[in-house]
């Protein structure tokens, strides 16, 4: 039997993954959005392609000539789409939409290109009757209804990954949308590495919305927080256990099935296993890092991913809250010493229980307030007024009254079933 060591893999990420991507002391900033579009009419949903209906990608191309967008192939062999701006828009295995910005100097540079982006897209998307779900997960459609839309090797081997564990990776795939902040890692990035991963339950928590799916309650705040941690256990959670990150990132990476490269009887050994053996390289690597999902994804930078998708009004709220913390020196040892070391178990409470936990909702209020303080010292340049206005909005109208959007759905779907 071939052993091979694993330094190589320990020095990509170290010079890759871990280091930062400007070696400037300059902040940046950027985010996704998934969106999951629907028939306007019947909730049903859309198909990504589909002569004689309502499709998406017939109106994305569309809507992008008008647009100056260019489409080209991912490595997939999947349409996408350059935007002017440096942004994409690329689809989801179940038909959902990201809109991944560009890296942007600040806040203020951001949010307004998020807000406008998405904004024109949802209004011309209605304009042909698609519909874009504000909600983290569909609320009508079940799994059974929602059938992989894009024909790609990647996500095939994907889904017979997942179906050998569980629905709960399938309804990721297809029916689960969020916003992902990525942050830069500049000075003590072993520390905001730990505060991002301590933090992440709480953020469950606060921006939780999708309690609802099959047009019935789950039982949890944020079932597409729960989805994600059902998935499997050796790609997703929270890390920052150890001093070393790398260390810690290169075995959990290693522990993990390579659900991309299955052996012929349909098993799918670690890949810890199949390097050993001589059997994958350096691209096969770095293939399986994008197949892990942890809560907090180091990739030349910091991707939180904690967040569900909440109504377009509310984007900058969880950008600056994320940024407020770990952006501001005082806020970043202020949440370190509220937050102590990232807890599990902590997370599966947040996404079933959410803030009506009292001692997480407790710590959440600490949090918000603390990533608001933070902001407050960015200074215009950095920060629009009404982005940390909104912040403060969505603190007094949900998060210090132990509220998320999650708790406006769970209002509506109550009405409904009583009215």
């Amino acid at each position: 039997m071939i052993t091979r060591t694993t330094d190589p893999l320990a020095g990509d990420l170290t010079r890759r993954v871990f280091s930062p991507r400007r070696q400037t002391p300059m902040l940046g900033i950027g985010a996704e959005i998934e969106i999951i579009p629907v028939h306007a009419e019947s909730g049903s949903v859309c198909p990504f392609e589909r002569p004689g209906s309502p499709a998406t990608l017939p109106f994305l191309r569309s809507y992008g000539r008008d647009q100056g967008w260019r489409e080209k192939a991912a490595t997939t062999g999947i349409p996408m789409f350059e935007l002017p701006d440096g942004g994409t828009i690329t689809p989801e295995p179940g038909g959902q939409l990201e809109y991944s910005s560009p890296r942007c100097r600040s806040i203020a540079q951001l949010v307004p290109r998020l807000e406008s982006t998405m904004r024109h897209m949802r209004r011309a998307a209605a304009d042909r009757g698609i519909h874009f779900l504000e909600t983290a997960i569909d609320p009508v459609n079940p799994i059974d209804r929602v059938p992989l839309q894009l024909d790609a090797g990647r996500y095939r081997k994907m889904t017979d990954y997942f179906n050998a564990l569980g629905p709960a990776g399938i309804r990721m795939m297809r029916q689960t949308a969020a916003i992902q902040v990525n942050l830069d890692f500049l000075e003590e990035p072993a520390l905001r590495w730990r505060v991002l991963n301590a933090s992440a339950p709480y953020i469950v928590a606060i921006f939780a919305n999708s309690p609802v799916y099959a047009e019935a309650a789950t039982g949890c705040q944020s079932y597409r927080s729960e989805t994600w941690r059902r998935l499997d256990p050796s790609r997703t959670g929270l890390l920052a256990q150890d001093t070393d990150p790398v260390r810690e990132y290169l075995d959990f990476a290693l522990a993990a099935p390579a659900m991309l490269r299955p052996e012929d009887d349909g098993t799918f050994p670690a890949f810890a296993w199949l390097w050993a053996r001589g059997r994958v390289n350096l691209e096969d690597w770095r293939l399986h890092l994008s197949t892990l999902f942890p809560e907090v994804r180091p990739k030349g930078y910091l991707e939180a991913r904690s967040v569900d998708v909440v109504p377009a009004n509310w984007y900058a709220v969880p950008i600056c809250v994320l940024a407020g913390i770990v952006y501001d020196h005082q806020s970043l040892h202020a949440a370190a010493d509220l937050l102590g070391s990232p807890d599990n178990d902590l997370l599966a409470r947040a996404g079933i229980e959410g803030l009506d936990d009292p001692a997480l909702a407790s710590v959440a209020k600490d949090l918000f307030e603390i990533a608001l303080e933070g902001c407050a010292r960015f200074g215009p340049e950095f920060l629009r007024a009404e982005d940390l206005e909104v912040s403060r909005a969505y603190f007094e109208r949900y998060t210090r009254r132990n509220r998320a959007p999650a708790h406006d759905a769970l209002d509506a779907l109550t009405a409904i079933d009583h009215p």
